[in-house]
């Protein structure tokens, strides 16, 4: 399928790819009808998910079954007044009506806001005022139901609350029975249809330093996820790929529909509430999972169990993304599997930008290089180009096009949108340098850089030099005001059940490991042993709070 929307799709080496590829945009494209009913139209008997849940439940759905039960949902959103440009939250967790109802949203041109489960009756009336939520299609699990309750009297722009599960909620309106009940679904013409510059979706940031901004994407999104589902998670035709992640965050389109449809392979969804690695072993192994997603930190668990015991040999692809990858993480993995573990990036904001492409032999704790989809470079803070070994911002610069993928804008903020793009470059906010063979080395957020003494010290990189010691199972590292040096690195630490904190020759211990893995001026002068770390709804650690702490 994703063939037809490339000028060229099969390359023989890396500069091959770099130099050729290019995605070709039709002049109208909505991913649910030209490729989910597409499929159902010529392989109607196609695999699309295979759904399985932690009570023993398991549903494969065709692209057929996708069809039928998008178009109900569709017809069924109509009737309670959803259509075009209208925002519709979905609190979905792993249920497979997520799917339903996001295929049903593109096909009537309505806006789609995933969102967690997580968030609270605040974080709930901040994001219904901010984006002018119509609709909030949620699992009907009690304490999620309470918080949107909860919220309602702050939320004057939703006017219809829709179900998912049993029993339905009072004042609420059931989505199955809803569906059930549809009529035949009529595809919206003229003025109601859709456009390639329509919003699409509307996702909101972390926010780990303000309130989360609202990331605007249109309807030619999907495209720009066949580099990350193709060429990056390496994912087969007819295969089953597993992404680790919850409906609520932008991962999940970036690894369970809309590449993975593209490329032809089935997604692999695991409704699950509680993680537990050798559960997640198991799956793999028993439904044959043929390329996998995940963060650092599930590989972190992983590589700690019995291999012999899970059967992976269909597991031709693992891919890792989410934050940097530790090399001890990637040494391991390989010596398990014999998979060499790929590492990408990219934000909320974008597709792709940045990953250890099919033709690369992978550096541990390495990006990769730059995706074809972007012009990807390092500037310094004159907007100069940053040369081999020198850091910079990750900037995309757009002047000759807008590259398919890059968000369209932040949603009714044009003074954040031209803060970050303007003069044809986009500036992600991300620090990296570049090796002598073009490999990308992330360093940090550019508000987290630690200036000590004249140095330039990135977080990450004393980060995974921690982690290399056996005590130390999470931490953070941040900058803490000093008289002398300006700044002196500060490690915050969450140490292994079997270590308890307030040893100060434990602190010492970590001081000089940190001096023996890296250079030792960047070693922690402060170490300071904690039971959790200050995280987003999203689990990104907020250092800016530590900062404060700090000060």
């Amino acid at each position: 399928m994703f063939e037809k929307y490339l000028k060229k799709s099969e390359f023989e080496s890396l500069e091959d790819f770099q130099n050729n590829f290019e995605i070709i945009v039709p002049e109208q494209f909505n991913f649910a009808y030209d490729v989910v009913d597409e499929y159902a139209r010529v392989s109607p008997t196609k695999r699309a998910i295979c759904w399985v849940n932690d009570k023993g439940l398991h549903r494969d759905f065709s692209f057929t079954d996708l069809k039928k039960a998008s178009d109900d949902t569709a017809s069924f959103l109509q009737s309670l007044g959803i259509g075009r440009g209208d925002k519709v939250m979905m609190i979905l967790k792993r249920r497979y009506e997520f799917w339903f109802t996001i295929l049903a949203l593109h096909k009537i041109g309505a806006v789609g806001i995933p969102a967690t489960h997580l968030l609270t009756p605040k974080d709930l009336i901040y994001r219904n005022n901010a984006a002018g939520v119509k609709m909030i299609i949620s699992v009907s699990e009690t304490e999620i139901v309470k918080s949107i309750n909860d919220a309602m009297a702050g939320s004057p722009t939703v006017e219809k609350l829709v179900s998912v599960g049993e029993p339905t909620p009072i004042g609420w309106t059931s989505f199955h029975e809803g569906v059930q009940n549809a009529q035949p679904f009529i595809v919206p013409q003229g003025e109601d249809a859709p456009t390639n510059t329509d919003i699409s979706l509307l996702y909101f940031t972390s926010g780990t330093t303000a309130n989360p901004k609202m990331v605007v994407h249109d309807f030619t999104y999907p495209l720009g996820h066949i580099v990350t589902a193709k060429y990056w998670q390496n994912v087969v035709n007819d295969g089953l790929h597993f992404t680790v992640s919850d409906t609520g965050w932008a991962k999940s389109v970036w690894g369970k529909i809309y590449g993975q449809w593209l490329a032809g392979a089935a997604v692999f969804v695991y409704d699950f509430e509680k993680f537990t690695p050798d559960d997640l072993l198991s799956k793999i192994s028993a439904y044959g999972i043929t390329s996998f997603c995940a963060p650092p930190t599930i590989y972190r668990f992983l590589i700690r169990e019995d291999f012999s015991k899970y059967d992976l040999s269909k597991l031709n692809s693992a891919s890792v993304a989410g934050e940097p990858l530790n090399p001890v993480v990637y040494d391991t993995f390989y010596q398990l599997t014999g998979l060499k573990l790929r590492e990408g990036f990219g934000q909320t904001e974008t597709t792709l930008q940045i990953a250890t492409f099919p033709w690369m032999e992978p550096k541990p704790g390495s990006m990769g290089v730059p995706s074809p989809q972007f012009d990807v470079h390092l500037v310094d803070a004159d907007n100069n180009d940053c040369e081999d070994g020198d850091v910079g911002q990750i900037v995309i610069r757009t002047c000759e096009k807008i590259p398919v993928g890059l968000f369209s804008g932040y949603y009714m903020d044009a003074e954040k949108t031209a803060s970050c793009h303007y003069d044809g470059i986009y500036y992600t906010g991300d620090l990296a340098w570049r090796d002598e063979d073009g490999y990308y080395w992330f360093v940090g957020r550019v508000d987290d850089v630690i200036k000590s003494s004249g140095y330039r010290i990135g977080p990450f990189e004393v980060e995974s030099a921690l982690m290399t010691h056996h005590a130390v199972i999470e931490c953070a590292v941040t900058g803490a005001p000093d008289e002398i040096r300006g700044q002196v690195v500060k490690a915050t630490i969450i140490l292994a059940p079997e270590y308890r904190p307030g040893n100060e020759e434990l602190a010492k211990e970590i001081q000089e490991h940190v001096k023996t893995v890296t250079a030792p001026y960047k070693y922690p002068r402060i170490v300071e042993f904690v039971t959790e770390l200050p995280k987003t709804i999203s689990g990104k650690i907020r250092r800016v709070e530590i900062r404060e702490k700090s000060k």
